[in-house]
């Protein structure tokens, strides 16, 4: 735990590049988690068919990312990016036009340096016609890495203007094309992307590489919980591909329990990231297809009307905005189109009874009732008046949608203000202080 408090403060949030793509989160599947530099086409459409036939497609996972090891090592005799005709032998675009017919498009995989992570070729020097090469072969979205970057007497640029470059190739060929493409930086949260990257991006990450083990989970959700004010349309903090699915498997294999997967869905989508599946669904569990079909969680993360992420309102174990990356924050709250969101992450390694007053939530209105909803159950589970107690077991989570029910009943009685202090009767009396 660090042992001063983390204050966030900021005078306001850049505009956002807006040149009508990435308005909402991405949703869809990358091949890193679950396979590395592993997989072939086959490998890929296989995980297609499989996200058709359990309604993933239907619920919004869409296209698909072509993580690192796609091409070849070496580019053409005219510097063109080269697909590997023995995990594609039918060629690149003939593999994307088969991934269309199931309703999923093709994403690209680069890098901002000379190579990619893998050793594949990266795009320094190279964006404009790598984004033509891509473009040819049906892609429409870029995951951009941060791996072999030249000198900074090279670039002499900082990681702005290192990513720059390829944002201004991608306006450079719209103009050309009228074809923009949707642009992810995966610059691991280096150099303070949640700042600059909504100038040039649709999206950021914002931590290092995820694992599927609970702490890393919790790693991210407490960088998350200073970084939230970030997320909006057309720009967001990208929390990284998702894990769920990985118990006793992927690269490396994982060791989530089905609580903590729901917890760690339940944080990404209501915190606006980009959700991205990282497991071999052709193997999966019914548990693990309800987690990621979730589509009452899935309708907040991709919300036309509010683009903002939830935040914490109170961190629970630990004082208020001090960083904890085992015990993050434990009470969150935001708006949306269809009612107040609440998510409790229960940090702890025991059942623990999470109490929280409703109007702890700036979304809340102070002095009505509100019928609650379960996002995970899919129920509505009655109606509740000033404060909440939840039962939840170890690493577990609540994702609750609560509507306003009208004012809350006359015999409530005291205490009469959520914030206590200064409550006055209209004479002058006060009820508090």
């Amino acid at each position: 735990m660090h042992s001063a408090a983390f204050v966030v403060a900021f005078a306001g949030v850049a505009a956002a590049l807006n040149n009508g793509v990435g308005k909402l989160p991405k949703m869809g599947y990358d091949t890193f988690n679950a396979f590395a530099c592993n997989y072939n086409g086959s490998d890929v459409l296989a995980q297609v068919e499989s996200m058709a036939k359990h309604g993933l497609v239907k619920a919004g996972y869409n296209s698909l990312i072509l993580d690192d090891c796609y091409t070849l090592k070496n580019r053409s005799s005219s510097g063109a990016l080269v697909a590997d005709p023995i995990k594609f032998p039918n060629g690149m675009k003939n593999f994307t036009d088969s991934m269309k017919a199931y309703g999923v498009s093709a994403s690209a995989y680069s890098d901002n340096g000379y190579e990619t992570c893998a050793g594949y070729p990266g795009a320094y020097g190279h964006e404009l016609q790598d984004l033509m090469t891509w473009d040819e072969w049906g892609f429409n979205y870029l995951k951009y890495d941060n791996c072999y970057i030249p000198f900074d007497n090279i670039t002499q640029e900082n990681m702005f203007g290192r990513y720059q470059r390829m944002s201004n190739a991608i306006a450079e060929y719209a103009g050309m094309t009228g074809k923009f493409f949707e642009y992810s930086l995966c610059e691991w949260g280096w150099q303070q992307p949640w700042v600059w990257g909504r100038q040039i991006s649709q999206g950021w990450r914002i931590d290092g590489d995820i694992k599927p083990y609970w702490s890393a989970i919790t790693a991210i959700i407490d960088q998350a919980s200073f970084l939230w004010w970030a997320t909006d349309f057309y720009g967001r903090n990208d929390m990284d591909i998702m894990e769920v699915g990985n118990t006793g498997q992927g690269s490396p294999p994982g060791n989530l329990t089905n609580d903590e997967a729901k917890s760690h869905f339940t944080a990404w989508a209501l915190l606006k990231s980009h959700l991205i599946i990282g497991t071999d669904l052709t193997n999966a569990t019914n548990e693990t297809i309800e987690i990621l079909g979730n589509i009452d969680l899935i309708k907040i993360n991709q919300d036309p009307n509010v683009g903002q992420s939830i935040n914490p309102f109170r961190w629970g174990i630990n004082p208020d905005y001090v960083s904890n990356s085992s015990y993050p924050a434990q009470y969150w709250s935001g708006n949306s189109s269809y009612g107040v969101v609440f998510m409790i992450l229960n940090t702890q390694n025991s059942t623990e009874q999470m109490f929280f007053n409703l109007t702890e939530s700036w979304a809340i209105r102070a002095g009505r009732q509100y019928s609650v909803y379960d996002m995970w159950s899919h129920t509505h589970n009655g109606t509740a008046v000033r404060n909440m107690t939840l039962s939840l077991p170890a690493h577990g989570v609540a994702a609750l949608l609560l509507s306003d029910a009208g004012p809350e009943p006359a015999d409530t009685g005291p205490p009469y203000c959520g914030f206590f202090y200064q409550c006055s009767f209209p004479n002058g009396t006060y009820a508090s202080n």
